[in-house]
């Protein structure tokens, strides 16, 4: 079967303390504009299913994903990303751009020195929940609507890497994977992001 790893799309920002409690962002308008490319691109690949994790960017990516194919959406709690209970959501980039402590935290693996969750137990969690998938879903393509977190851990435990964090996927980026319910996992690709400026040719 092969799995679609999709980051959501992009979230609005909120600063510390700015929700008052769980930050959980909804998307940006060009966020919602990410996600519905997303969805007229992968309209023609035949997806079987659609897995998202609870978070709203999630949700709100994998919505228009699965009304272009005509199937509902999985919630599954364990692929809520390392730092989903945190009162804050600050995009990544801006953090590496302004050389933020937090990016150096999180690319050193001390998630929980900002409220996020630990490496291992956090790796414990997802491997398990991608099994699943797996299994309940033989020789069928399924998409799933997560985090750059939880994409760059899996892939990691697949490719047999060391490091939690080791590349940036991008808002509504597709990383596909073959697998097998035996245990085999093979990396297809790394972070498609062709839908964002190009359009598939519909055949007549």
């Amino acid at each position: 079967m092969h799995l679609l790893l999709i980051r959501h799309a992009e979230p609005v920002r909120i600063a510390p303390g700015e929700a008052g409690a769980r930050a959980d962002p909804h998307l940006t308008r060009r966020g919602h504009e990410q996600a519905a490319r997303l969805a007229e691109w992968l309209a023609s690949e035949s997806v079987d299913a659609v897995v998202s994790s609870p978070l709203r960017r999630a949700t709100e990516t994998a919505e228009p994903v699965a009304r272009a194919c005509g199937i509902g959406i999985e919630v599954l709690d364990d692929l809520m990303e390392y730092d989903a209970n945190v009162d804050h959501y600050i995009p990544a980039e801006e953090l590496r751009a302004t050389h933020d402590e937090r990016w150096t935290a999180m690319v050193e693996g001390r998630w929980e020195d900002f409220g996020g969750e630990n490496p291992a137990v956090f790796r414990a969690r997802l491997v398990p929940c991608f099994d699943g998938i797996v299994a309940a879903h033989p020789g069928g393509r399924v998409a799933v609507v997560c985090h750059g977190g939880v994409i760059n851990v899996f892939l990691a435990v697949v490719l047999g890497l060391d490091r939690h964090l080791w590349f940036e996927p991008d808002y509504t980026s597709i990383s596909r994977v073959a697998a097998a319910r035996t245990g085999p996992r093979s990396l297809l690709s790394l972070n498609e992001t062709a839908h964002l400026t190009a359009r598939r040719e519909v055949p007549r």
